[in-house]
């Protein structure tokens, strides 16, 4: 990830979003500025933008929303108010008729008058708040991409939208499994709770060292992998309803916003 010596836990979500912007950061964003909350985001067409609402309101676990802009806006004064949506991710992902054509720096030049921002809850958030009880996250740890998975868990299809669930995974001991039960729970809006935990053959994961998404990490032979729902959801169903056009953040390349974690958490 390049920028990386500036940029970490203690970074200002402006100053990830402005090294995004520059073309200075590049790579995944899980451990930046810590205590604010990251997001996925789903772009579309205002013409399909209400269906996907519905999808979101009927699939709230995979896709907890938190944000919609208005037709056109590159800003959205709830998460940001210097936000580009257009150039503030370090990486995007181009999606045509139901293929994910391109994965590019910035979406600027795609950009349409009829689009709609969709901000989603993600697990990086969380990561903060696990961190800091003292939990070691694997993936940070080994400078990688958190682990990402399709399984055979279908989702509730609603408004043209339908697929299975995504999930993200990382390894804890029995002990600090049941500690990020714990911790996650309090957050809803971003996952909240783990979906499934102990073997991944229940899900439909054929092989744990090889995710769909994101980069394998080790498991010890005494943890167990803990899987949460995961924001790459809503991109395999972009995938498999064919959509004519939609814009998301690459995997793992999430923006950073200026919303404290603190405000999602229940108690």
């Amino acid at each position: 990830m390049a920028a990386s010596h500036t940029l970490n836990l203690h970074s200002t979500p402006k100053a990830v979003r402005e090294a995004a912007r520059q073309g200075l950061l590049t790579g995944p964003t899980s451990g930046l500025a810590s205590g604010y909350v990251q997001v996925n985001l789903v772009i579309l067409p205002e013409a399909e933008a209400a269906g996907f609402m519905r999808f979101c309101q009927a699939n709230p676990k995979p896709c907890p929303l938190l944000a919609v802009s208005e037709p056109g806006a590159r800003t959205c004064e709830a998460m940001a108010s210097d936000l580009d949506i257009a150039r503030d991710v370090p990486a995007y992902r181009i999606y045509r008729n139901g293929v994910a054509s391109q994965t590019v720096a910035d979406v600027a030049d795609e950009w349409r008058d009829d689009l709609v921002t969709f901000a989603l809850g993600c697990s990086f958030t969380f990561e903060h708040a696990l961190i800091q009880a003292g939990l070691s996250i694997r993936h940070i740890d080994q400078g990688r991409n958190v682990p990402m998975y399709q399984t055979t868990v279908p989702l509730t299809p609603a408004g043209g939208f339908q697929g299975n669930l995504v999930v993200s995974m990382r390894p804890f001991s029995a002990a600090d499994a049941i500690r990020a039960i714990q911790i996650t729970t309090r957050y809803p809006q971003v996952h909240g709770a783990p979906v499934h935990l102990g073997h991944p053959g229940l899900i439909g994961i054929s092989e744990l060292h090889s995710p769909d998404y994101g980069d394998s990490v080790s498991v010890k032979d005494d943890e167990i992998p803990v899987f949460w729902a995961c924001g790459v959801t809503p991109q395999q169903v972009l995938i498999d309803s064919g959509v004519s056009f939609a814009i998301t953040h690459s995997p793992g390349h999430m923006l950073v916003t200026d919303i404290p974690d603190s405000t999602l958490a229940l108690f």
